[in-house]
């Protein structure tokens, strides 16, 4: 499942979860809620529409277990739910594609300069990772496309 199509979803609330639960609490939930909602385990006089609706309930409820319950996965989504806290809170400068940046073969990284005076500075290694930069010396940030 490709993260970046379901980053808006918040898997935290759909587990009635928080970010700073342990391993085991997210077992904990997640277990809970995939019991309640379980297909297998719903009674026979449910409305079709309502069988429907804990049917899907359930399939997020799944989702986000894959996400939140393997480290690496859960990892990339706190990154990508903190980029995007960012984005919303921080004043977004402007949108960059990275070769429209200046390469910098000493330091090998690629550099903007900001309108205080300061810089943006993305190295090589980080180019592929990284969609937020800030400015070295103001509050501004810019992503890189």
């Amino acid at each position: 499942m490709a993260l970046e199509q379901t980053r808006r979803k918040d898997w935290y609330q759909i587990l009635g979860a928080q970010p700073s639960d342990s391993p085991a609490e997210l077992k904990q939930k997640y277990q809970r809620l995939a019991l309640l909602y379980h297909p297998d385990k719903q009674k026979a006089d449910v409305p079709a529409g309502e069988v429907e609706e804990r049917v899907q309930r359930f399939i997020e409820i799944d989702q986000a277990w894959k996400i939140l319950g393997n480290e690496e996965t859960k990892k990339e989504y706190d990154l990508q739910q903190r980029e995007d806290k960012l984005t919303k809170e921080w004043p977004l400068h402007a949108q960059i594609y990275l070769q429209d940046m200046s390469w910098i073969e000493d330091e090998q990284c690629y550099t903007l300069s900001c309108r205080c005076g300061g810089s943006y500075a993305v190295s090589k290694s980080e180019s592929k990772d990284v969609s937020l930069v800030c400015c070295d010396t103001c509050s501004l940030v810019i992503e890189i496309l």
